[in-house]
């Protein structure tokens, strides 16, 4: 009778350390990792082309920090790897930066180099800029998630409620609000129209 007792506690082992391991171990119920990638088209190009991966309708939506939240879209998209970062080449590109107070700047252009690896972006051609009732427009715009920095710069124009600005550079500090508008050379005066 111990003998029966005994055998049919190896089995019941047996089963459970078998049930452990496919529970615990075993790679094919690993949960699985959402990416923050939605894409209505992809098109991987063959080994053997030159072409990196192309990508149509991207978009890219990161939580900054608690109350900070980034997207980035593009109507196309190609994927390449510079120095073990991922960087997008986007073209017809729309943004969205919501700071804690729930105000959003939106930017467009028509190219930008967004690096998936610290989500820092650079708008190049056409950059305009939205902020309540403010318009920046520039040839470049620099968003720097690291040191929290706007850098926008290449025939800057801005307008807004009460007049306009033409100057070489706007910096914006994310975290402090302050706004650095300067000349890439101190001879030259920043040019403002006011509309009173």
């Amino acid at each position: 009778m111990n003998r029966i007792i005994q055998l049919i506690l190896f089995f019941v082992l047996i089963i459970i350390m078998f049930a452990f391991y496919n529970v615990y171990f075993n790679k094919d119920n690993k949960p699985k990792i959402k990416e923050k990638l939605s894409t209505t088209e992809l098109s991987i190009q063959p080994k053997d082309q030159k072409e990196n991966n192309l990508i149509k309708n991207l978009r890219y939506e990161i939580s900054i920090s608690e109350n900070n939240y980034y997207q980035i879209m593009s109507e196309l998209s190609e994927i390449t790897y510079i120095s073990g970062s991922e960087i997008i080449l986007m073209k017809k590109v729309s943004a969205n930066l919501v700071d804690e107070n729930n105000k959003s700047i939106f930017i467009t252009s028509d190219n930008a180099n967004y690096n998936n690896t610290n989500y820092n972006t650079n708008f190049e051609n056409n950059v305009e800029i939205k902020y309540l009732d403010n318009i920046i427009f520039a040839e470049n715009m620099i968003l720097d998630f690291k040191e929290n920095i706007i850098s926008i710069h290449n025939n800057v124009r801005y307008s807004g409620p009460l007049g306009n600005l033409k100057a070489d550079n706007i910096k914006i500090n994310l975290i402090t609000k302050k706004i650095d508008v300067f000349m890439n050379k101190g001879s030259e005066n920043i040019v403002i129209t006011s509309n009173r």
